[in-house]
């Protein structure tokens, strides 16, 4: 592990702690490596250099638009190479909640999702990509992957 030194005036500083403090973190050196960690993971995914990804399609839709549900079913279906596991809940009388996780390359991911939001009767879609470094050594044959930081 590498050390390195960082000077903060004291209201950042204050302000810092006080953060961490409230989001449970230990000590300040494990809240730097998750700040740097997200940076490097929205430098990587906003300059295209992440080729490959995990991620989590969330969206809210009107089960009562008509044959809706009928067409998210068939454009998952088209990308069943990405679409590992979906879950649905019901949130009310008409709407629903559903979550996709997806790996693949990003690119694909993000187009999927596109078109899923595209959905007439979609109200709300949330994509969250987690670059990774997929293992095309695994001897296994079932999806190795791991996070790039």
């Amino acid at each position: 592990m590498e050390r390195i030194t960082i000077s903060l005036d004291e209201a950042l500083a204050k302000n810092f702690d006080a953060l961490i403090q409230a989001r449970g973190y230990a000590n300040r050196s494990e809240a730097v490596r998750d700040m740097l960690r997200r940076e490097l993971e929205a430098a990587r995914l906003a300059t295209d250099a992440a080729p490959y990804c995990v991620a989590s399609l969330s969206y809210v839709y009107n089960h009562h638009e008509r044959r809706l549900a009928e067409r998210l079913t068939e454009l998952q279906h088209q990308a069943h190479g990405l679409v590992v596991s979906a879950m649905h809940v019901h949130l009310d009388h008409a709407h629903c909640m559903e979550t996709l996780f997806l790996r693949g390359p990003t690119q694909e991911i993000r187009r999927f999702a596109d078109a899923m939001a595209a959905e007439r009767g979609v109200r709300h879609s949330v994509l969250n990509l987690v670059a990774v470094d997929a293992d095309s050594t695994d001897p296994h044959h079932h999806g190795h992957c791991h996070p790039l930081s």
